[in-house]
């Protein structure tokens, strides 16, 4: 009897035990000898033969392997975080069996004993992963493992991993290839059909090794904390099939393979998934997120299409190439602004918004996230409580801003801080004055137009929002800032500064007077709202429907907070109803930081600023404005204020206004 059927009836006989203990064909795919049950399958009926040889084996450490193992040079997986940098896997060691063909540069049935095996068939394109392995998850660590964070503590203290059946197991104190997979049964996952050494549904097998909990290691902080709680892990909203995702059934059952791919992802960090094909000019966390979040029928629930916010005429911008989100850069993003999902949202610790709680702290959809501190700047807050805290990792003292024409008019003011982009200032406590959005509003003065429910965007319903007695209350950043049909404010669109169509990604229309550049400050306005339409939302919304939201504009335009004077014929009535300008004129949206110093005669009561590319000085008169008097001294559209009231066509003259 020759070696090979002495073999071969070794091998039938090992088998044979093996199938009745685990019932039908455990070795699946890998049972070669099957055309059914594999793409690539052989002559020979004896199925363990196409990888060992029961004598004449590869020798060293091997386990009687008989398939050629590949002699190629890795490209291991790498990123700015990792702790513990992949090496060459061992030839002959456990992860090296397996790139043996799945490198896919040695063709099954290339037998060392044997010698090569006709096989008919080819593997599966997911299954081949080429020398270039930065698109897997790393294995053949370089020893001795390092803590980090996101691992549980005992993968570094004793090697052990935190499975409480036991089967994920680290190789030799190391992550190989088994100790994620068993290749000799199919289905211990009897769902997810991928040789997984257990149960691999709602993440289990990933969190054997990363930690779901709150920790920290030499001053960093978990980023998977939250886990367990987040929307990723509980919905129970089901996933197509055409999703591509795998066999699992709901986003909570596919858990971390929602977002990541252990094996040929599609973005290098982070292992993530993506839109396949990538569109172009897409960062791959965006591309991630974008598999569900894009309006797609990926799930058999559909959930608000955040990336089409993205394509209205205001749109938060997405990064270009060379300008990603690192999951290691600085909560302050000096020159490297940029605006990807992970900027704003945390995808492990990110939970439904079931109901939107009054400001400022942030939404369960932002739970999680990187923000700044408001006192300084600079100070990180991780993870930020207040929703202006994630805001301000861009919106605050960070180089690099700009002022893009995409996004609309940018007024400029007569008391500006040296960074007029900085809104820290105009939002803190030592304002002049100031919307409430980084403290509750500390104004002494009345506010009559104040309603006491912020509107929905039809203009007309109330919202469940309520106003505080003379602004009591914070407001959040999204209370402006934020789609045009969220619904928050009764909209069916999702809620968050994502995209608009109105400018600065407004929630509502809102207009800026603004002059013809080549006539200056001071000249005619032209875009005049004479009599403007009131309406604060719904299709037709007036000019000024961003105001309306708070504010009852019939009760403005009755001068009830701008009195007349002695000299005046109305205060808003005037300027707004009979000579069409705009609130854009005389008042700043966000707040008015610290009067400056040779700008004493602007006080900063009720956010009254000008805008200097609109208004001129009134000869050799500097602009100013007195509350006590209502009065202001500076040209404009044309006309020069003096100090006593009195409105003219020059500098001296005193006509007044019938």
């Amino acid at each position: 009897m020759n070696r090979f059927l002495l073999a071969l009836i070794f091998v039938m006989i090992l088998f044979s035990n093996l199938s009745a203990q685990l019932g039908g064909d455990v070795l699946g795919s890998h049972n070669f000898s099957n055309a059914t049950t594999s793409p690539v399958s052989g002559p020979s009926s004896a199925a363990c033969l196409y990888c060992h040889a029961p004598h004449s084996g590869i020798g060293g450490s091997t386990p009687l392997w008989a398939q050629t193992l590949s002699t190629q040079t890795y490209t291991p997986y790498s990123s700015t975080t990792i702790q513990n940098t992949p090496g060459q896997p061992m030839a002959g060691g456990t992860s090296s069996l397996c790139l043996s063909c799945h490198d896919g540069t040695v063709a099954v049935g290339q037998l060392v004993p044997y010698g090569t095996v006709t096989m008919t068939g080819t593997m599966l394109k997911s299954d081949v992963f080429g020398s270039n392995l930065q698109s897997s998850h790393p294995f053949s660590l370089n020893k001795p493992l390092k803590d980090s964070p996101n691992l549980v503590a005992s993968l570094a203290a004793t090697q052990t991993t935190a499975d409480p059946l036991h089967k994920v197991n680290l190789i030799n104190g190391n992550v190989e290839c088994n100790s994620c997979h068993e290749p000799h049964v199919q289905n211990l996952d009897p769902v997810s059909l991928y040789f997984l050494v257990r149960d691999g549904s709602n993440g289990q097998l990933c969190l054997a090794c990363h930690e779901a909990n709150p920790r920290t290691v030499n001053g960093k902080t978990n980023p998977l904390a939250g886990w367990t709680t987040s929307i990723h892990a509980v919905s129970v909203n089901n996933v197509a099939a055409s999703a591509k995702l795998g066999s699992y059934s709901t986003v909570a059952q596919f858990a971390c393979n929602s977002c990541h791919m252990p094996h040929n992802a599609n973005g290098t960090v982070g292992l993530l998934r993506g839109v396949v094909p990538p569109p172009a000019n897409i960062d791959p966390a965006t591309m991630s997120c974008m598999t569900c979040h894009n309006g797609s029928t990926n799930l058999q629930q559909p959930i608000a299409n955040v990336y089409s916010e993205f394509a209205k005429p205001a749109g938060h911008p997405f990064p270009s190439a060379t300008n990603t989100h690192d999951p290691n850069e600085p909560p302050v993003l000096w020159g490297n602004r940029h605006a990807t999902c992970v900027d704003c949202h945390n995808a492990h610790s990110s939970t439904q918004v079931s109901s939107f709680l009054p400001p400022p702290n942030l939404r369960g959809s932002q739970s999680g996230t990187v923000g700044v501190s408001a006192t300084d700047g600079t100070t990180g807050v991780i993870p930020a409580v207040k929703q202006y805290e994630n805001c301000l990792r861009c919106h605050g003292s960070s180089t690099g801003k700009q002022s893009l024409l995409a996004y609309g008019y940018l007024q400029l003011f007569a008391v500006s801080a040296p960074d007029p982009l900085d809104v820290i200032p105009q939002f803190a406590t030592t304002a002049s004055s100031s919307h409430p959005v980084l403290h509750a509003s500390t104004s002494p003065w009345p506010q009559p137009s104040l309603l006491t429910y912020m509107l929905n965007v039809d203009g007309i319903t109330n919202s469940p929002r309520t106003l505080g007695a003379g602004l009591a209350d914070s407001i959040f950043c999204t209370d402006c800032h934020n789609a045009d049909d969220n619904r928050e404010f009764g909209g069916t669109g999702p809620s968050g500064p994502h995209g608009s169509q109105y400018s600065h990604i407004l929630e509502r229309r809102y207009e800026f007077s603004q002059v013809a550049a080549a006539s200056g400050p001071g000249t005619p306005i032209q875009n005049l709202f004479i009599s403007p339409n009131l309406s604060a939302g719904g299709a037709g919304a007036g000019p000024y429907a961003l105001c309306g939201k708070c504010h009852n504009l019939s009760n403005i335009l009755s001068d009830a907070s701008f009195k007349p004077g002695a000299t005046n014929k109305g205060g808003h009535f005037t300027h707004i109803s009979e000579q069409g300008l705009s609130c854009s004129v005389c008042h700043t949206s966000h707040g008015m930081g610290s009067v400056a110093a040779g700008i004493s005669g602007i006080s900063g009561e009720r956010l009254v600023n000008f805008d200097l590319k609109v208004v001129a000085p009134n000869g050799a008169s500097p602009i100013s404005y007195s509350h006590a008097t209502n009065t202001c001294t500076l040209k404009c559209h044309n006309y020069y204020h003096n100090s006593d009231g009195s409105v003219g066509v020059t500098p001296s003259s005193a006509q007044r206004v019938r």
